[in-house]
């Protein structure tokens, strides 16, 4: 394993990111867990276990933009069945940096670990705990490298009242570090927007894989 994700992550979270050069850099996972691709601005980050060289020989045979291979869905493909593992969608990465004091908004914390919420969220982060609102919870977790991540539920009946970028806010004054990342699917412009709002600013996208 290795801790190459983590730095990487660490540096694009303050503004230094991959060179842009349209190449791509092929790491070792950080753990058993996670694997995936990173896409910054005209340069890509694989980490995963597979041999480097298979990586980058699938990548020059994707029917794509150069720069775009990382993400063409049949490098993805490829990388799924080579390593046996599964992937839900590609996110949109963000990160905003931590804010001192409690939230301004009212939460309770919910300490049941089969709360559904709870449940879901340790499948794929570590340390998780829970938050809810009126109208809504706010989750965090140690991610992917062990990056604390937020990821936020709001109720339909309270929908446009702001309630979404409170709770997203709210995580960045509950995280233990100097910052937070959250990821959202492009598609969902109001969650992106959302996030936005309470100050994330967007990194790379992302495709994570799994164990199946």
């Amino acid at each position: 394993m290795s801790d190459d994700v983590a730095r990487i992550l660490a540096a694009a979270a303050h503004g230094r990111f991959p060179p842009p050069d349209g190449s791509t850099t092929v790491v070792p996972p950080p753990n058993d867990r996670d694997s995936g691709v990173l896409a910054f601005t005209a340069h890509s980050v694989v980490f995963t276990d597979a041999d480097p060289a298979w990586v980058r020989a699938e990548l020059a045979a994707a029917d794509s933009d150069p720069l775009a291979a990382s993400m063409n869905p049949g490098f993805l493909l490829a990388l799924m069945r080579h390593t046996g593992r599964r992937m839900n969608t590609v996110d949109l990465l963000t990160v905003a940096t931590a804010l001192p004091g409690d939230p301004e908004l009212p939460l309770r914390e919910i300490e049941d670990p089969e709360h559904p919420r709870v449940a879901r969220a340790l499948k794929y982060r570590d340390d998780v705990r829970v938050w809810a609102a009126d109208g809504g919870v706010v989750v965090l977790g140690r991610g992917v490298a062990g990056r604390w991540e937020a990821a936020i539920e709001v109720d339909e009946e309270v929908r446009h009242r702001g309630t979404g970028r409170a709770l997203a806010l709210a995580a960045r004054h509950l995280t233990p570090g100097d910052v937070v990342w959250a990821q959202q699917s492009p598609g969902n412009a109001r969650s992106v927007r959302v996030f936005q709002a309470a100050g994330y600013r967007p990194v790379a996208s992302e495709a994570l894989l799994t164990a199946g």
